[in-house]
């Protein structure tokens, strides 16, 4: 059995403790832990940020546990509460051997009528069933846009799906420089279709795809990445274990990447026929037979370019493709037989590369009721020119693949012109700015940080603050996408409305690796632009936030020193005493409890100097309240039990009045651990139950999981003493 007090035991207690911050269980382990790493030394000690540090902590913890029993029987009680804590099912979560729970779907839908490339499919046989010898099981799969490389990929997963019992899992990196998907983004959304939440995985990208690999290490699993621009996008997602198979999909092969290569070139004249075959049926193919050379001259071999031409097989474009781009081409032939409406939506939408559309935004671009544009974007996905994905609720949403949409932003360019397309832009820029703020404001409709909604310009209403979250997270990558457009486009004012409005998923859905370059981007324009006003703080405050969340804590605490400059300078009280927070908080994320403090008394100092008529003067006292919970922890990071005791009690009663039970629940829970950093589990235990009856009903399994934890090292405790 391990020595609990071993150099390698302290490391592995203080290196979960630092992976499971993503919860409020985690960041309660984490601070937990620096206070008591400061009684054993006896002083600060800065909180680790590299493994180096980590490291001599670690042996700083060691050396001084084996010099003194009685910390080292409370290091030993105390591992055992913290150890697992950010995971709902202890230790054993996001280990090697993790059992999958059911996550989002993975591949998505097999093509029909899949035809030839018998080649390719014994290729990606071959490498899936090798003997392991010790190399990640790796496939790239390589072709022309239109070629069908993504379809053989997936048409061979869903054949191979019992090779693969534990899932399979598909990620697609397409995007452009600006919004093209990081590598973080990617490991986490391949978690959650392994049915990992959010709240498990490490905050840190250099601990995520660690965290990946133990994730999947004794695991039969299919990973398809599709879109592949180079091997340093996907490097950190490539695993040696034994039963998981990578596909790469990519337009060309790149090197850097030990991969089996499987091209996939062109159909045969015959295996084009008989694709078309499959389309049509034989009637049709003989009613064509003296335009079907033609067809399939145009086509180019390209599964995409016969689906797309199987309507009109007896009156094709006559002619090869210009510069030999069959997607193009098939494009071009597709949109000349739509009606004007239709053709004018196909061009203006493409002037962006948005990454979901829906009838509400192009109806908003093209000045058509929903139901017109709706009707539009099914004949456009029917005939190939959008592609269409069905939302888990239902609703339709479309894009294009990117040579179509080169095709149709060049056709809206010389037909409508660059007035109209810049036109067309503005109005789905304001289409997202008032969608936004709309379901920012539904989904935390107490936050002064989140801009006043819009009045009713059609965004969408909810039923509950959930719906209007979820709503919030499916519109996300459009959002960015238009935080990089009004950037683009000089609109800074724009930009900042819309990065304000991503402060709920930055507060509920913790989604900081996506959101980060856009916080950026309005931050930047903020200072730039609005320099001294409360935007610019808010923003700041916000990339603060999302910066301490990642880890990223020098970045952070220049972010909250800005956003309070920019704060004071506005005059906004309220935000300088919430950036001045911000900076607290992130001091405890260090283990600088004095420091923290320090923070908590500047913010409250701000706030006891605000008027009635102040803005965010209603929220004073929860404010003021939530200050005094902070001092609190930050008194008990210090050592100072009895007056972190008197400082939570005035926050409990505040919260307790005004029926707070999240913060109340949450205040109980810093009671108890000053009475358990004393040893004292008669006093912390009712503190434990009292917090559980409080939570009873409310979706807060980590924060229920771990209060389990305390209290069962006060019924070890109990039974020791006993």
């Amino acid at each position: 059995m391990l020595d609990p007090i071993s150099l390698t035991a302290v490391s592995a207690v203080l290196g979960a403790v630092g992976s499971g911050m993503a919860n409020e269980a985690g960041k309660w382990a984490w601070e937990s832990t620096g206070g008591f790493v400061r009684r054993i030394a006896g002083r600060e000690v800065p909180a680790p940020t590299a493994p180096g540090e980590l490291d001599a902590v670690a042996r700083m913890v060691s050396d001084r546990l084996r010099q003194d029993p009685r910390l080292a029987s409370s290091w030993t009680a105390f591992a055992s509460r913290v150890g697992g804590a950010g995971r709902v099912g202890g230790a054993g979560r996001g280990t090697a051997g993790a059992v999958p729970r059911a996550g989002q779907p993975g591949l998505p839908a097999s093509t029909r009528f899949f035809t030839d490339r018998k080649e390719a499919l014994k290729s990606l046989d071959r490498e899936a069933s090798r003997r392991a010898d010790g190399t990640p099981r790796l496939a790239l799969v390589h072709g022309a846009e239109g070629m069908g490389t993504s379809a053989l990929a997936v048409h061979w997963g869903v054949r191979q799906a019992g090779r693969f019992p534990d899932g399979q899992l598909y990620a697609d990196l397409a995007g452009t420089a600006a919004a093209a998907r990081g590598t973080g983004t990617v490991i986490r959304a391949l978690l959650r279709q392994l049915g990992v939440p959010d709240e498990e995985m490490p905050t840190s990208a250099d601990r995520l795809s660690e965290f990946f690999r133990l994730c999947v290490a004794d695991l039969r699993l299919l990973v398809v990445l599709d879109h592949v621009q180079s091997a340093a996008q996907i490097r950190p997602l490539l695993t040696s274990a034994p039963a998981v198979f990578t596909i790469v999909v990519a337009r060309n092969p790149f090197p850097g990447l030990d991969a089996v290569r499987v091209p996939v070139g062109p159909l045969t004249d015959k295996d084009a026929v008989r694709l078309l075959t499959r389309l049509v049926d034989k009637p049709a193919i003989a009613a064509a037979r003296a335009t079907l050379p033609t067809v399939l001259a145009r086509c180019g071999g390209s599964p995409y370019a016969l689906r797309a031409a199987a309507p009109r097989l007896t009156t094709p474009a006559p002619g090869t493709p210009a510069g030999g781009d069959p997607v193009r081409a098939a494009a071009q032939d597709t949109y000349g037989s739509l009606e004007p409406g239709t053709a004018k939506l196909y061009r203006l939408l493409a002037v962006r590369e948005w990454p979901a559309l829906e009838a509400a935004v192009a109806a908003r671009v093209t000045g058509s009721t929903t139901e017109d544009a709706e009707r539009r974007l099914d004949e456009l996905a029917n005939g190939l020119l959008l592609e269409r994905n069905t939302t888990a609720d239902g609703r339709a949403r479309y894009h294009y693949r990117p040579a179509v949409r080169v095709h149709a932003e060049a056709a809206a360019v010389q037909e409508d012109g660059i007035a109209a397309c810049s036109a067309a832009l503005a109005r789905a820029l304001r289409w997202y700015v008032d969608l936004s703020t709309s379901l920012a404001h539904q989904a935390l409709p107490e936050s002064w940080r989140v801009p006043a909604p819009p009045a009713a310009r059609g965004a969408p209403a909810f039923e509950s603050r959930g719906e209007a979250l979820d709503a919030l997270v499916a519109e996300s990558g459009n959002l960015i996408q238009a935080v990089h457009c009004a950037e683009e486009s000089g609109d800074p004012a724009s930009a900042v409305r819309l990065c304000r409005s991503l402060w709920p998923l930055q507060l509920k859905a913790g989604r900081h690796e996506t959101l980060l370059p856009a916080l950026r981007v309005g931050a930047r324009l903020a200072e730039a632009h609005l320099p001294g006003s409360a935007d610019a703080g808010a923003l700041h405050a916000q990339l603060a936030h999302t910066l301490t969340e990642l880890r990223r804590w020098d970045e952070a605490e220049a972010e909250a020193l800005a956003a309070a400059r920019a704060e004071e300078s506005a005059g906004h009280k309220r935000g300088q005493a919430s950036a001045t927070e911000f900076l607290g908080l992130l001091r405890l994320r260090q283990w600088r409890f004095q420091e923290a403090y320090e923070c908590f008394e500047a913010a409250d100092a701000v706030l006891i100097t605000m008027r009635a008529d102040d803005d965010g003067a209603a929220d004073v006292p929860r404010a003021r309240a939530l200050l005094e919970r902070h001092r609190g922890r930050a008194l008990r990071g210090l050592g100072r039990f009895e007056e972190s005791r008197d400082r939570l009690d005035t926050a409990l009663g505040h919260f307790r009045a005004d029926g707070d039970t999240y913060n109340t629940a949450r205040t109980l829970t810093d009671l108890a651990e000053t009475w358990l950093d004393q040893s004292d589990v008669a006093a912390a235990r009712p503190l434990i139950e009292a917090a559980m009856t409080t939570l009873s009903g409310q979706s807060a399994e980590y924060h229920v999981a771990y209060l389990r934890s305390m209290r069962e090292r006060c019924t070890a405790g109990e039974r020791d003493s006993g």
